[in-house]
């Protein structure tokens, strides 16, 4: 008997100690693909990072086919013990509140005020299925503190259990709310920014589309757009090429967060298919070409590395289940001039090893084009993600530029 359960704990010991090793392997080969460009921020901090990311996925993944929990639950449970404690603050009032049914919290400076502050609506990242108001917590208090403004970071609902567009709506909803009850809040109803980072940018120029028609409301005064996502129609732009492998957003996962938004899980063989460029009907092909043509972007940024390519055949079954990806809402690039050229000032912030560099340059042109102010600052060394790491010393270049957005800001 005890031979047995000897053999037995052994056998035991064995399979675990040969799925640990397994479990490693298969993340270190994951991470192996992974592309540290020289010249990008922090290389050993962005390698051990996206190691993490890595793992999770995979134990997701794992989990996923084991009919447990699914890759992005997975992600979502382990970010709760990531979250930093909430504290109080000896120079911000902090409040959690709603504003029509959505979650808020407003971070107002204690110091006294001449007059009305400016106010920032603050839409968060996370690829529309993480991020929170607690995970932004430090960078929302900072930004309030350093300009002094009254930020609302909103916490819209994620995807996958609430699908586009339930994130637009909310972050919709609550800037309105905050542009009629503003001086409730101490804010001059006329100075309020939006701003959003990575989903959250598209958020803010979504939003800020959708407004541009209200003449029942004050205009917002400002747009600040942290490398958004606004277009799901090519995938193959040269920063798409260039930086296709490079963490922290990699080519195809900014793919597997824009379908779980919409609301399609595609096999892999359609998702291919969609970064060949199937899924684009030739006539909308035909009319986003003035807005997504090539020669739009710099010469300099097409130097390394880039082919041109030619999209394949056009796939009907693939468009009707996603076909919602090319409403502007969805897409903010793909909004007809007569609402690009009603928007306000414009502060648009790219980073040199980041797959979506392109489609924002192309923003940015569309932006100025039509006659819209646009204040630009590229972070040379800069991945997708770096203002998240401005409180990090080692950091340096995510710090300058959560710095240059509050004095855009604060110059207002």
């Amino acid at each position: 008997m005890c031979e047995g359960l000897a053999t037995l704990g052994a056998l035991i010991a064995v399979f675990l100690l040969f799925s640990v090793l397994l479990f490693a392997g298969v993340t270190y080969y994951e991470c192996s693909k992974a592309d540290i460009p020289p010249g990008v921020a922090n290389p050993t901090d962005l390698w051990r990072i996206h190691g993490i990311t890595a793992a999770f996925s995979i134990l997701g993944k794992t989990l996923e086919k084991l009919g447990i929990c699914s890759e992005i639950a997975c992600f979502q449970f382990a970010m709760r013990f990531a979250k930093p404690k909430f504290e109080e603050d000896p120079e911000l009032f902090m409040k959690n509140l709603q504003f029509e049914g959505v979650p808020v919290r407003v971070y107002q400076p204690r110091a006294p005020s001449v007059g009305d502050r400016k106010g920032i609506m603050y839409f968060h990242g996370g690829g529309f299925v993480f991020g929170s108001i607690d995970t932004y917590d430090v960078l929302c208090r900072y930004i309030a503190k350093k300009s002094g403004a009254v930020v609302v970071s909103v916490g819209y609902r994620l995807a996958p259990e609430h699908k586009y567009p339930a994130a637009f709506d909310d972050c919709l909803g609550a800037t309105i709310h905050f542009l009629k009850k503003a001086a409730e809040h101490g804010v001059d109803s006329s100075s309020i920014i939006i701003c959003g980072d990575s989903a959250g940018g598209n958020l803010t120029a979504a939003v800020c589309q959708a407004l541009v028609t209200r003449t029942d409301l004050p205009k917002p005064l400002a747009q600040v757009l942290i490398y958004p996502v606004v277009q799901m129609v090519d995938y193959n732009l040269p920063s798409y090429q260039q930086n296709s492998m490079v963490p922290l957003l990699l080519r195809e996962r900014t793919l597997f967060y824009k379908l779980h938004y919409v609301g399609s899980n595609l096999s892999e063989d359609l998702c291919k298919e969609i970064l060949d460029g199937r899924h684009v009907p030739p006539q909308m092909r035909m009319k986003f070409s003035k807005w997504l043509n090539v020669d739009n972007i710099p010469e300099e940024f097409k130097a390394k590395g880039y082919k041109p390519h030619t999209a394949a055949s056009f796939n009907s079954d693939l468009y009707e289940k996603i076909k919602r990806v090319f409403e502007p809402h969805f897409s903010p690039l793909l909004a007809e001039d007569s609402v690009i050229g009603l928007l306000p000032k414009a502060y648009l912030l790219t980073c040199e090893f980041d797959v979506l560099r392109d489609e924002e340059l192309l923003y940015k042109r569309r932006l100025e084009e039509n006659g819209v102010p646009v204040t630009w600052y590229h972070v040379k060394d800069g991945f997708h993600g770096i203002v998240s790491f401005f409180d990090k010393p080692n950091v340096t270049s995510g710090k300058m530029a959560v710095d240059n957005v509050v004095t855009f800001i604060k110059n207002l």
